[in-house]
């Protein structure tokens, strides 16, 4: 029972921060691909991962996180040398590597610490709006 709370925790905080994600880049609903520079409506693209999902430590990190189109995220494996590139280009030299660095140290959240994030994201995208 654990086990499906937690799963429908961790499936609502990904869909509020991808929304944050695609949401705050976007100017009059149109958000641009931080790979490729694609131009579409925020609902028609994705939130983009530099360090995979699979890592607990920058999941929902917010630097890690970029707006990307179907192209590059999916069919292009994440563009991750790109991705990279313009992500030291934004936040710094040496931002890639950190995140790097980052995203193989063990991060563990409880259902607690999902419904905080979970609280934490529905007020940024009120902000938002």
């Amino acid at each position: 029972m654990a086990k499906t709370k937690r799963k429908k925790l961790i499936d609502k905080l990904d869909k509020l921060f991808s929304l944050y994600i695609r949401k705050r880049e976007a100017i009059n609903e149109i958000a641009e691909c931080f790979t490729c520079g694609k131009q579409d409506h925020y609902k028609k693209l994705q939130c983009g991962h530099f360090q995979s999902r699979k890592h607990y430590a920058t999941r929902w990190d917010e630097i890690n996180c970029q707006v990307q189109c179907a192209g590059c995220n999916v069919f292009r494996y994440g563009e991750q040398y790109k991705f990279s590139v313009n992500l030291d280009a934004k936040y710094g030299q040496g931002t890639a590597e950190e995140l790097h660095i980052k995203a193989n140290q063990t991060v563990k959240y409880d259902n607690t610490d999902l419904e905080l994030l979970i609280t934490v994201y529905e007020n940024k995208l009120k902000e938002l709006n």
